[in-house]
């Protein structure tokens, strides 16, 4: 049975704008439908929230908000937001319409991808990721299921129904949103989401495409969650026999637990990418991989979900979460938990009354004044907006009554980076109220200049390649003894080289001077500590102590060794000694004098011989130590040789 025809918003009028065509997927927060803008007869993707959770003035209010914040981030690889707003118990959001297929679909169809192809997905997928996440925005539930693959072959990234700002990614003392299968470890602990965690899902997501299933796998969502806390994601090539190192290490960076060591953002992965695919050949890119697909169980790992925390012991997948997405050839994508903002007022029909006798008035008076007061109001001019940025251009044409459409980029010598270079129609044009006008935005010259940063601190460094339409790529560290810790050492490439816009730019960042490492074994804990910080270094002890021959108390070992070489502040890490390890001495009376020393050096003892005089044989009559009791490891047990 088509549960479509019970669905009540199928055929209606929605706003007095959309009208809703048919329904594309469901989801427990929301579901999309498929529906054409009446007003600008396009078809869209309606985001409908369930009406009991419209109900709800805080969480209606951050779903409108986050969804004017992802609007205005305006990517060919995003899915585009057109519009929101309510009527009566729906609140719904206005999206592009994508007709074809998800990530999800692709895989479950044809399982493992070629490397050309995962590429070909992941590469738009980073340059959209890299954008929100330069604009201040994290999407927190990257998945297949959110990647889109149009008729026509473009990639996008859908539902940013989970978005924040990266400024508001702190932790959380109730619930962590997303779907279990690609949560970062330190969302699932944490409750924490900055864009390491997009840049950890989208490496779970290329090893899904490399091998054709999941990194982890359980029976129920706590296993899965468990696995992420406490596993490493394996080398794809270990299912997939073959896989170039390359990948490996990609997905390898990408998959780190600690979020530290992973790349900062979408921008920095989308460069080690473009690096390990200029190091393989065609044949390692074109490799088949094997047809064989593992049957997945469901049990919650691709439904968005609210787990609880602290960890250990997570929550199974709230019973809110998506159900998995509905079958179809045209779709959105599942929809995701929506967020918020406030309720636009429902639209109702104006007075009929005081309109009839104004009309009725001016018709009096002559059909021309008529005619001239219902056409006055319905013309405006394009406002001048050339050489603004994108935010005061949008604001000027909001203010002239006149709606933003598809924003383009383009390169551009005389406009700077950023600021509208070209307007349609143009400015001063008389068109309608309410017309759609598209803007241009300067990409800037279409050769940049890698700027000269020796000497600036990394986050500026990192500030003044973004103004100059670079990417900051990936960070190392070297010893400096001429420039300052934190401070930039060069670029690769090197400055005055000329590269294309968005061009990721290496930076490699000082780390000082370097600091010789003392050697502070077998000094007491205080005295090495007092060594270490007075060469720059920090000093941590270990909880636990070892046996060493060094005494009780004193240093047995430095996690830094005497000679190398560290930066100002790292730290050296101190095990503590508890002693020599009690040993069982051998019993050695009645032996040669040669088999006794074998036997108590090879227990660890030192051996002392002593001999009589006159004395005659070569048997072992006594030994210092009684046999059969323990002394310290290393100590000396003196044997005695039977004299006349």
């Amino acid at each position: 049975m088509d549960t479509t025809l019970q669905d009540p918003l199928v055929g209606r009028l929605l706003d007095g704008r959309y009208r809703v065509d048919a329904r594309i997927a469901v989801g427990g927060m929301a579901t999309v439908y498929r529906a054409v803008d009446t007003r600008l007869d396009r078809v869209l993707a309606l985001k409908v929230m369930h009406p009991a959770l419209a109900a709800d003035a805080a969480f209606v209010e951050r779903f409108i908000r986050e969804a004017k914040s992802v609007a205005r981030l305006a990517h060919p690889n995003v899915v585009a937001v057109f519009d929101q707003g309510a009527e009566g118990a729906y609140v719904y959001l206005a999206m592009e319409y994508v007709s074809g297929c998800t990530l999800r679909d692709v895989l479950r169809e044809r399982g493992a991808l070629q490397p050309r192809a995962a590429l070909d997905i992941l590469e738009p997928v980073l340059a959209a990721l890299g954008a929100a996440h330069r604009a201040g925005f994290v999407h927190r539930d990257m998945k297949p299921e959110n990647v889109l693959i149009g008729d026509d072959g473009r990639v996008k990234v859908a539902d940013f129904g989970l978005v924040r700002s990266v400024g508001s990614a702190t932790a959380t003392t109730g619930a962590v949103l997303g779907t279990v299968s690609y949560l970062a470890p330190e969302q699932i602990e944490h409750g924490t989401a900055d864009t390491r965690a997009d840049v950890y899902a989208c490496g779970v997501v290329l090893y899904e495409m490399l091998t054709g299933g999941k990194p982890h796998s359980g029976d129920t969502p706590a296993q899965v969650l468990y696995q992420h806390l406490n596993t490493d994601v394996p080398a794809p090539s270990a299912a997939v026999p073959g896989l170039p190192l390359g990948l490996d290490e990609l997905v390898a960076a990408a998959t780190a637990r600690n979020p530290e060591v992973r790349p900062h953002d979408a921008v920095a992965l989308l460069a080690l990418l473009r690096e390990a695919r200029a190091a393989l050949t065609d044949e390692q890119l074109d490799a088949l991989p094997p047809r064989a697909r593992t049957e997945q169980r469901d049990t919650g790992e691709d439904r968005t979900s609210v787990i609880a925390r602290p960890v250990p012991a997570p929550e199974a997948a709230d019973p809110h979460a998506d159900p998995h997405a509905v079958q179809h050839t045209s779709r959105l994508a599942t929809p995701e938990p929506p967020q918020a903002g406030p309720r636009r007022r429902v639209r109702r029909p104006a007075p009929r009354g005081p309109l009839l006798i104004v009309l009725g008035v001016l018709l009096a008076l002559g059909l021309g004044g008529g005619v001239w007061y219902i056409n006055a109001g319905q013309f405006t001019r394009v406002p001048a907006v050339l050489g603004q940025t994108e935010q005061a251009a949008t604001e000027r044409l909001a203010d002239a009554g006149l709606e933003l459409g598809t924003t383009k980029r383009a390169f551009s010598d005389v406009y700077e980076r950023g600021t509208v270079m070209a307007v349609h129609p143009a400015p001063g044009e008389r068109v309608r109220s309410h017309a759609t006008v598209t803007l241009t935005l300067s990409r800037g010259p279409e050769i940049v200049k890698v700027p000269n940063l020796r000497n600036k601190p990394l986050d500026e460094a990192r500030r003044i390649l973004t103004e100059q339409g670079l990417a900051p790529g990936v960070v190392t560290s070297a010893f400096s003894t001429t420039v300052a810790q934190g401070s930039v050492i060069g670029s690769d490439p090197e400055p005055g080289t000329e590269r294309a816009p968005d061009s990721a730019v290496a930076l490699v960042v000082s780390k000082g001077a370097p600091v010789d490492v003392p050697d502070v074994t077998g000094e007491t804990v205080a005295d090495a500590t007092a060594t270490l910080r007075e060469a720059g270094l920090e000093v941590s002890v270990a909880p636990e102590r070892v046996h060493s021959p060094e005494d009780a108390g004193s240093v047995a070992a430095q996690s830094l060794a005497e000679g190398s070489r560290a930066a100002k502040g790292d730290a050296v890490t101190l095990t503590v000694s508890k002693g020599p390890r009690p040993v069982e001495v051998p019993d050695v009376v009645g032996l040669s004098t040669g088999e006794a020393r074998e036997k108590l050096e090879a227990a660890g003892f030192e051996v002392k011989v002593e001999k009589s005089f006159p004395f005659l044989g070569d048997e072992v009559t006594g030994q210092s130590v009684e046999g059969g009791t323990t002394a310290p490891e290393g100590s000396t047990v003196a044997i005695t040789i039977k004299g006349i």
